[in-house]
């Protein structure tokens, strides 16, 4: 029989993070490492927000997406990395039942917004190359924020069932989760039941919110593929090819080792090999996307030298 959080039977109250290391003179190493990355993540994903904020002529449905993914970035980040930070350097990795819960489902929620974003991002550039003339008109505001909104709410429901058949198993020790925060398959690992109804459920999840969403942006870029051979100049070419190209990059990054995590056996289920992995699209994604986008991007870079050389962009 199942038990949900609050009525639980099972003997733990607690887990214990095992984290990356547990050499004290790795953790402080690596304490300075991931703060670095952190505060850099932020600090990135915070300036493209406030520029796009300041800034009216980056006052544009795709803008708007970006500054979207750049704040589902600074969230999903925290989600885990002051945890870990703080683990890294205590004596006391614990977190309670409730914390795990919690921290399951926040990430698991920003994880699924994100994932149903990106399909929000291809169509807006499949928008802008296929019907360039007609772009403000079928993209407006109002559909804008709808799609936005939807993404958010879609993450935070699924979330809710996903997290829900995770935390409802009993544990009735080792209460040890080998990773630095409470991701779902680790998690599972510990329970004291057979887990091969919850990983059935898990991949018809995964298949419906990841593998949908990546053959919906396989279809727009195909039809934007069409759409940019049709253009007849070179220049016009490489000018539509580069403003998908950032976002085909962080959706490889993001989408491919998601892919690998959630939609693998438990069987296959491997501690040191899945914490770099989710390190990759959790901490190196969020630090990669500002600079993905700002890099390849005149508008951001136009943007940041005026706020630069005025203080203030009018």
């Amino acid at each position: 029989m199942w038990m949900i959080p609050g009525q639980n039977q099972s003997w733990v109250s607690e887990f214990i993070l095992l984290g990356l290391s547990s050499d004290p003179t790795t953790n402080s190493i690596l304490f300075t490492v991931f703060l670095l990355i952190y505060l850099s993540s932020v600090m990135g994903n915070g300036l493209i927000i406030m520029l796009v904020c300041m800034d009216t002529q980056l006052h544009t449905p795709m803008y708007f997406f970006l500054c979207i993914l750049a704040m589902l970035d600074v969230c999903y980040v925290t989600t885990t990395m002051p945890q870990m930070l703080v683990h890294l350097l205590s004596h006391s990795q614990t977190i309670s039942f409730a914390g795990c819960w919690l921290q399951m489902y926040v990430f698991s929620a920003l994880g699924i917004s994100e994932c149903t974003f990106f399909v929000v991002m291809a169509y807006d550039r499949y928008v802008a190359i296929c019907y360039p003339l007609r772009y403000t008109v079928i993209l407006n505001w109002g559909l804008c924020r709808r799609l936005a909104s939807g993404s958010c709410v879609c993450g935070f429901l699924s979330a809710l069932l996903h997290t829900f058949f995770t935390m409802s198993l009993p544990y009735c020790g080792p209460n040890k989760v080998n990773h630095y925060f409470c991701d779902s398959p680790s998690v599972r690992s510990l329970a004291c039941m057979d887990t091969h109804f919850i990983e059935m459920v898990d991949l018809v999840l995964s298949v419906f919110l990841i593998v949908f969403p990546i053959c919906l942006i396989m279809a727009s870029y195909v039809c934007i593929a069409m759409a940019i051979l049709k253009i007849k100049s070179k220049q016009g070419r490489c000018k539509a090819f580069s403003t998908c190209a950032s976002h085909l990059t962080v959706v490889t990054f993001f989408y491919v080792p998601a892919s690998y995590m959630y939609m693998k056996p438990n069987s296959s289920y491997s501690p040191e090999t899945d914490k770099q992995i989710t390190l990759f699209y959790n901490v190196f994604t969020a630090l990669f996307n500002p600079v993905v986008y700002s890099l390849r991007n005149k508008d951001i870079k136009r943007a940041f030298l005026k706020v630069m050389g005025h203080g203030r962009v009018d």
